[in-house]
């Protein structure tokens, strides 16, 4: 009987297809992958049977390693599921802590700012908002961001204090108790970055991605376009010691051109990787497969 891996999806939709499709294909022939989804899960804790978890309502033989594939969006349920595989010893890439680090961004600041990893300057705000302190401790423009967020939603860049006032009204009126965080904008290469690719606690590769749309925001998901970029030793030592601070087996590093010298942005726990494979020719998927498999 083969070892089963478990890929961890909330729901199959087209925007996640491309690495699904990529990991259970990349799995050797030893191994029966399997597409597990939230709602098909059922867990029961009970002390004369740790090991009650169903799929699709059967006891299915519990993974030899899972591999979540819901970044950010992770929820509740989400994360009790992580955590219980880790409860029963199945190796899961990425943890449920190591995920909540990441989607958490004022957090995952505070723990580069630790680490002694270099972040644009930050600064939490909430309602009603000192408008001239952001100005002065921040300057205009500035980065805002609400707290979870993926593929460059929930960032915005606001030029002005009238700009920044119109947007803390209309976002504390969606949600009054909405906590916002402001970054200094990093702007020597407005509209390009780099995304680096760790796995395993080594960098495999890097893309420049450039908006296309005068967007600040470079996501190939928005549009912006992707190059092969050269890892140097400043690169891989800062998404290394990324990816490692906030405890990711796996992680896209985003780095913004600061002179002639890298910030970090922020780190994903289930990144994209179909633009990435393209225009690197890295094989992304059989790197976290074979990484994945080394674990149990």
């Amino acid at each position: 009987m083969k070892d089963t891996l478990w890929v961890i999806l909330q729901k199959n939709e087209s925007s996640t297809r491309y690495e699904t499709e990529r990991l259970l294909e990349s799995c050797p022939d030893t191994i029966a992958p399997q597409l597990v989804l939230h709602p098909t899960v059922d867990i029961i804790v009970s002390r004369e049977d740790r090991r009650s978890i169903r799929v699709k309502g059967k006891v299915l033989e519990l993974p030899k390693v899972a591999i979540p594939r819901t970044g950010s969006g992770t929820g509740f349920f989400g994360m009790s599921i992580l955590r219980h595989l880790e409860r029963l010893e199945v190796p899961v890439i990425n943890t449920a802590s190591a995920i909540e680090a990441t989607r958490d961004k004022l957090y995952s600041t505070q723990v580069f700012a630790e680490h002694h990893i270099p972040v644009p300057k930050t600064m939490l705000i909430k309602h009603p908002a000192n408008t001239g302190l952001v100005e002065r401790e921040i300057g205009f423009p500035c980065v805002v961001k609400i707290f979870a967020g993926s593929y460059g939603k929930g960032v915005y860049l606001v030029h002005n204090r009238r700009e920044f006032q119109d947007f803390i009204d209309f976002a504390h009126g969606i949600k009054e108790d909405e906590a916002i965080i402001v970054q200094e904008y990093v702007d020597s290469n407005p509209g390009q970055d780099v995304r680096v690719m760790v796995v395993g606690g080594k960098a495999i590769g890097a893309m420049k991605r450039s908006a296309q749309d005068g967007s600040f925001k470079a996501n190939i998901t928005r549009g912006g376009v992707g190059e092969n970029y050269p890892l140097d030793d400043e690169i891989i030592d800062i998404s290394q010691k990324t990816a490692q601070a906030l405890g990711l087996d796996v992680a896209g590093i985003d780095l913004l051109f600061d002179g002639d010298h890298y910030k970090v942005c922020e780190a994903n726990s289930a990144p994209g990787f179909q633009g990435f494979e393209k225009c690197t020719g890295i094989d992304v998927a059989k790197s976290i497969i074979d990484y994945a498999l080394t674990k149990y």
